[in-house]
């Protein structure tokens, strides 16, 4: 265990449900719960017997939501707290709008039912009507509604930026716009009591940084004292709903007393409140709002001033919680005597056109500005986000016009400086979103050559950017009716439409529905992957299945239904399908997708496949079938070709560089078993039944017996008002679990803290950011986002991440340490680019430049954690020990492990992981060795250092492959090469490696005989065996053996076969006929395959002798080029053929330019 003497608070994972419980670790979703449950205990405390509705529909940034509600539906069921989920936004708004109409008539169960709608806002916009006629309508006396609105603002998750609040302005809902997830709590109370008492539904904002932030906040129930207003008289009958009220009475009460009794509510409980006061004589003042308000204070704690140096400089900030509407009253009140007020709002104005409008012809008005300046320029653009340095330097510049100040001179110029860095440095590398690996899009988003498709609304609008004829996309629930638009004037015929399964049940069954009534030529493609994936895998509302759709779509009139799936038969012999329908192996999808592009009006074709990321959260709890198999690359029989990249689209699929060029590989930790990579068309696939992957030490640290030295107490640096963490990484490697873990661990020291996450689109694949801020006291912190100059620790787990400008903006040298992962983890890309290769020592020289050579740590925690642990995914936490260790983090060892017990999730293994980290650090070269010994390379792996072992090697495999004989053949030539070149370069040897490389692969090319050698000559079995662990391993091998493949009816392309251990017995005997090959006894080598692999060993010694003719130093690099020519001849049948096709084609150019008169090699210079 860590050391560590700092009391712990006693925490468990219940407390943020817990009403005795006071001070709690919470996130902005479950502090929404959490609200509901304290105002049903207030209002039980208070007489009432209320009860709760909650509906809704999920998306980001509320899109965990629905799952935290069924997590706690235990202490929801002892609140009398209901979820309902929504089919749909507005069908869940209506609900809500029922529940406020549950005791009017005089049947209710309770005094009241306080509602809650949640969606996100696309969903405002589609519930816009329903808003509107429960509004007018009113909330209970008892009751009351709260309206969660989710804004995108940045389009992070999202696919159009959006701003919800005009929406709720039009139909007169007020407004409130919590700061934090503290706020959450309090607002949501005063909200409630707001809705009851103005008999108005409430809007609740709630952004990325409230609802999706962590926080230790002050949750106790007699936090919020709320004031009924003295100053406002109740028209007859009050404000609430009433049974049978006239339309024009409801309009009449909402004009004319509900606004005025918001506003009164608003000013009674204090809710927009001056902050700053400004001293004795203010001259600016600065009025905000929400996430706003927290990149204000971080902006002024940028320039250095807390609340007695801004009162110094006459700055006065004024808080707004309920942005619409605003008091006249009050906003005069905070102008008085100001010269200037900048209004700071992220998106459209609504605060300025209010603050305008009421000032408008009042005594001494002062300048207002916000989204322009004094001269009209833009000052906080309506687009995008507001970042604190940019709102600092905005409050800098116009305090200097007031005041002489050096300090803030400097910091305002320090701030423009890191601006201006920002806007002109581009990215190294990136990290482009990505299906999972075995994600069912990777096969049912594929089109057949020649034909379009549009995306659909999730996972699917991913497909647009990885070259899969795809293109467009549209609301959600418009699927397919833009193209009853489009097509009577295109002149395409017919296109695919993906849908998924939770978009057809949400509303897209309507879009299909008209398709088939103005008959569309149109093929839906219905995705069912039993999870709602891109919000966290929720099930859908109904209990949907496949022959539901199925039944469905063809009583709404479609003729043509086509099943597709992995698993053809797991379907129960009594499931009602529709007559007629098909049910056919994904390998069929090509197929089917051409007949069904043939059908007249609307065909449906539903690709069945569960969720990859859902297959591995239900497996790690035992709710779905693991089949006890691993797939394993033979890596001298790959040939690095990509087309099991093609296959599959999987980021599973990985290289690894070996002594004979980059092979591929699969990534364990990563793999959800889809098992589609053995499709691609070559033999190196095997699939070993019984496999578990291999751990090189178990999984609870022990000392005993190794050598290492007692851990000793890391320094623990400092908090000077918050310390920032930036952790990176890839997603769907735990990068979140890290921030939660530091979070929790500064609760349990009784630390403020901050947390979020920016995931996005991440799944796997995709960029993923953690912002930590850490506090002695929780008010010191403010904007959680760590901006730019501010951060103190990176935990790099990712390369690229780490290495890109959002990133290294809040490096600031002398200040910030980083600790970063080396590991290469290749992105999306390299499922299209198979010689796509990361820009690895660039990435580190951006690093090392921004924090300096000192500030940076550079191990390769992947390779390390996967040696020790098994599992790739143990390397964040790695990372976080060895960061721990070097004295980088403000927190006790005692607190972090405390911290990783309480997470719960793979306990044993973080705990080493975090240990082993420690170890790393406090001794490297201990566990340099160890890992040496324990992950010792197969001999393909040991890349060689020099030309002399590169051609030794490939003699000595020659040798081998057929005899000394053809071994000498080969070196030979390669010693003529050598000889020649430095002759013509001294000291040069490019053209020598290039060419030993290049004819050792065409001599050495992948015939029968040689792949049998290859499986049996012993390198395979320790391959599997540095691998993998098992009793009773058991081998299925992945081929397509020319006589006996079948040839796909569509494509004409042979089929690849599964063979069971016999194969391996039957490989043995044939790799001892060797001696065959190329005797007119090798009935292999008549196919043209063989042929033209002969024809080009021939050729290529022909190319060499006349590059050693020709040879100088003007044309050595054309002969390195055309040397290198022979390694682009990847892969085996048609691959293999359209990769020669290409190569001799840039062949060609590069002979022709050797064939060229050379060109003078010195001249003057001009």
């Amino acid at each position: 265990m860590a050391e560590g003497s700092v009391a712990l608070r006693q925490v468990t994972l219940d407390d943020k449900y817990d009403l005795s419980k006071d001070h709690v670790f919470i996130t902005g979703t479950q502090a929404v719960i959490r609200m509901l449950m304290m105002q049903r205990e207030r209002d039980r405390l208070a007489g009432l017997n209320t009860a709760g509705l909650v509906s809704g529909y999920r998306g980001s940034p509320i899109g965990g939501l629905d799952q935290n509600l069924w997590r706690a539906r235990k202490w929801l069921d002892q609140s009398n707290i209901v979820f309902q989920p929504g089919l749909n936004e507005e069908l869940a708004a209506t609900a809500i709008w029922g529940a406020q109409q549950a005791e009017v008539r005089g049947e209710g169960k309770y005094d009241g039912v306080f509602g809650l709608w949640y969606g996100k806002g696309p969903g405002v916009d589609r519930s816009g009507d329903v808003f509107r006629h429960a509004n007018m309508a009113g909330s209970s006396k008892h009751g009351g509604v709260l309206a969660l609105m989710g804004d995108d603002h940045t389009a992070e998750s999202s696919t159009v930026a959006h701003q919800s609040e005009f929406h709720f302005v039009d139909v007169m809902m007020p407004i409130l716009n919590p700061a934090g997830v503290q706020e959450i709590l309090d607002y949501g109370l005063y909200g409630y009591a707001m809705s009851r008492f103005s008999g108005t539904w409430v809007a609740f904002k709630c952004v990325k940084d409230n609802i999706e932030s962590t926080s230790s906040v002050d949750a106790s129930l007699d936090r919020v004292k709320i004031i009924i207003p003295d100053d406002f008289t109740m028209p007859p009958g009050g404000l609430n709903i009433r049974n049978r009220d006239g339309v024009l009475d409801q309009e009449a009460r909402l004009q004319d007393f509900k606004r005025d009794a918001m506003l009164a509510f608003v000013r009674a409980n204090n809710l927009n409140r001056i902050v700053l006061s400004g001293g004795r004589n203010p001259k600016i003042g600065i009025i905000t709002v929400g996430k706003s308000y927290l990149d204000v204070r971080q902006a002024l704690d940028e320039l250095g001033l807390d609340e007695v140096k801004a009162n110094d400089m006459g700055l006065r900030l004024y808080k707004v919680a309920c942005p619409w509407p605003l008091s006249q009253r009050e906003l005069v009140d905070f102008a008085r005597g100001l010269d200037k007020v900048i209004v700071v709002e992220e998106k459209r104005s609504l605060i300025e056109v209010q603050l305008r409008e009421e000032l408008y012809g009042t005594a001494n008005q002062p300048v207002c500005i916000g989204k322009k300046d004094e001269e009209g320029r833009w000052l906080f653009p309506v687009k995008g986000a507001l970042d604190p340095n940019d709102i600092a330097i905005a409050i800098g510049e116009r305090l200097l016009a007031y005041h002489n100040n050096d300090d803030l001179r400097g910091r305002v110029a320090r701030l423009r400086h890191a601006q201006e860095v920002l806007a002109t440095t581009g990215d190294v590398a990136t990290r482009t979103p990505h299906f999972c690996a075995g994600c069912p899009h990777n096969s049912s988003t594929k089109v057949p050559e020649g034909m379009r498709a549009y995306a659909g609304i999730g996972c699917h609008y991913m497909v647009q950017w990885m070259d899969r004829s795809t293109e467009g996309f549209t609301q959600m629930g418009g699927e397919g009716a833009n193209w009853i638009g489009e097509s009577p004037f295109s002149k395409r015929g017919h296109v695919f439409q993906n849908l998924g399964d939770g978009t057809y049940n949400h509303s897209g069954v309507l879009a299909l529905r008209w398709s088939i009534h103005t008959k569309t030529n149109v093929t839906y493609k219905i995705l069912f992957n039993d999870a709602v994936a891109m919000t966290g895998g929720q099930k859908h509302e109904g209990g949907l299945t496949v022959d539901m759709i199925a039944r469905q779509v063809r009583e709404e009139g479609v003729e043509r239904i086509a099943l597709v799936t992995d698993e053809p038969h797991k379907y129960p012999k009594e499931i009602r399908w529709p007559a007629g329908m098909t049910i056919h192996h994904r390998s069929e999808l090509e197929a089917v997708q051409r007949q069904l592009a043939e059908v007249p009006g609307v065909s449906v074709m539903i690709y069945d496949q569960t969720c990859a990321s859902e297959k591995r959260r239900r497996r790690k709890r035992g709710e779905f079938p693991d089949p006890d198999k691993r797939v394993i690359i033979n890596d001298l029989v790959c040939e690095a070709c990509g087309d099991c990249s093609v296959q599959s689209n999987c980021v599973a699929v990985q290289p690894v560089e070996t002594e004979f060029g980059r092979k591929r590989q699969i990534d364990q930790s990563n793999c959800n078993k889809d098992f589609s990579c053995v499709n691609g068309f070559c033999p190196s696939f095997v699939t070993v039944h019984g496999a578990k992957v291999k751990k090189a030490v178990p999984e609870t640290v022990s000392t005993e017996g190794m050598s290492f030295k007692p851990l000793p107490d890391p320094a623990i640096p400092a908090i000077d008002r918050t310390f920032n963490v930036i952790v990176t990484g890839v997603g769907g490697t735990g990068v979140v679990t890290i921030g939660a873990i530091l979070g929790m661990a500064a609760h349990l020291e009784g630390k403020g803290l901050g947390m979020i996450d920016m995931a996005g689109l991440a799944q796997k694949g995709g960029a993923v950011y953690s912002h930590v801020r850490l506090a002695n006291n929780q008010d010191d912190i403010h904007a959680i986002r760590v901006s730019a100059d501010s951060a103190h620790l990176v935990l790099g787990c990712d390369l690229v991440v780490t290495g890109t400008k959002k990133v290294l903006a809040a490096v600031k040298q002398g200040q910030t340490a980083l600790v970063v992962n080396t590991a290469e983890v290749m992105p999306g890309e390299f499922t299209r680019n198979a010689d796509f290769s990361l820009p690895t020592e660039r990435l580190k020289r951006a690093i090392r430049s921004a924090a300096g050579q000192e500030g940076v740590s550079f191990v390769d925690a992947t390779a390390i954690a996967t040696a020790l642990l098994g599992n790739a995914i143990a390397a964040n936490m790695f990372m976080l020990g060895y960061a721990y260790q070097t004295g980088r983090i403000p927190l006790s060892g005692a607190a972090i492990e405390k911290a990783i017990e309480l997470n719960g999730e793979a306990v044993k293994m973080n705990l080493a992981a975090f240990t082993w980290g420690r170890r790393a650090a406090a001794e490297p070269e201990v566990i340099a060795t160890m890992i040496g010994e324990l992950k010792a390379p197969t001999e393909s792996r040991k890349l060689s250092e020099t030309l002399d072992e590169v051609v030794e090697r490939r003699v000595a495999f020659l040798s081998g492959y057929q005899s000394r004989r053809y071994a000498r053949r080969y070196s030979g030539l390669v010693e003529r090469v050598r000889a020649a070149e430095d002759k013509a370069v001294p000291g040069s040897t490019a053209l020598t490696d290039a060419m030993a490389r290049s004819l050792f692969k065409l001599m050495a090319y992948k015939d029968e005989y040689e792949v049998a050698r290859l499986y049996t000559n012993g390198h395979f079995e320790k391959q599997v065996a540095s691998a993998f662990e098992g009793e009773n391993l058991r081998y299925e091998f992945h081929m397509a053996p020319p006589v006996l493949a079948k040839k796909d009816p569509v494509t004409g392309l042979p089929r690849k076969m599964s063979f069971g251990p016999w194969m391996l017995k039957a490989m043995g005997v044939l790799a001892k006929f060797k001696a065959l090959r190329g005797t007119p006894l090798d009935v292999f080598g008549y196919t043209h395959e063989r042929r033209t692999e002969r024809q080009l060993i021939r050729e290529f010694e022909g190319r060499i002798e006349e590059i050693v003719a020709k040879l100088d130093a003007g044309n050595h690099a054309t002969a390195i080029g055309l040397a290198s020519i022979p390694q682009k001849i990847r892969g085996f049948g048609h691959i293999k053929e359209r990769n020669l096709k290409a190569a001799k084609a840039e062949e060609a150019d590069l002979l022709a330019k050797l064939r060229a008169d050379p060109q003078p090699i010195a001249v003057a210079a001009e």
